[in-house]
């Protein structure tokens, strides 16, 4: 059960890294979007990978503190 655990830990760790990344990539579009006049759109891209972030976040702070119950529990 605790491999399972730590693989799920690994791969929204993934997740948050890649939401990371999008997000940072549409953050430093910012100025060309500005420039297209396509700003919103980026604002909106950028927010929805930071909702993306938040959410793999917690979903990986959550499998972190399933593995610390599971192992005091033993």
């Amino acid at each position: 059960m605790s491999i399972l655990l730590v693989l799920g830990v690994v791969i929204a760790a993934g997740f948050v890294l890649f939401s990371l990344a999008r997000g940072l990539f549409y953050f430093s579009q910012g100025h060309q979007a500005a420039i297209d006049g396509t700003v919103e759109e980026n604002q909106i891209k950028q927010n929805k990978m930071m909702m993306a972030r938040v959410k793999w976040q917690a979903i990986t702070i959550i499998l972190l503190v399933l593995i610390g119950v599971f192992a005091a529990g033993q």
